[in-house]
């Protein structure tokens, strides 16, 4: 069973400042990807940051400069640190990894249950 677990959604001020984590727990093998989507009000859900295994990471165009995405491999875990909020990243925010688990030969997506982040004018 894998599971990922997210944390520091939360109410901000324009201009403001929040960092989410997302643990990944269970029988992994390996994990390869990890990174973070984003579904606003009445808005599709939207990748928002990305970071391979070993490699360099992606962003979306609108939070390039302002968002940084980063993993701990011996944790597990991936971060994103949001800085510069404004009121349009207002959404809840997923984590998403591509595992694969110790009984599987092939990787699989997993998702975070979702964590609100509100930025407020």
């Amino acid at each position: 069973q894998v599971q990922l677990v997210e944390s520091g959604g939360g109410l901000v001020q324009t201009g403001g400042s929040l960092r989410l984590s997302c643990a990944a727990s269970g029988t992994i093998f390996s994990i390869n990807s990890m990174g973070w989507y984003r579904q606003g009000p009445g808005n599709q859900r939207e990748l928002v940051a990305s970071i391979p295994s070993g490699g360099s990471p992606t962003y979306e165009d609108s939070v390039k400069g302002r968002f940084t995405i980063s993993r701990d491999s011996a944790k597990n875990t991936v971060y994103l640190e949001m800085n510069s909020l404004k009121p349009e990243d207002t959404a809840v925010y997923y984590c998403n990894a591509l595992i694969r688990p110790k009984s599987f030969l092939s990787t699989r997506a997993y998702w975070g249950q979702g964590t609100q982040v509100t930025v407020s004018s």
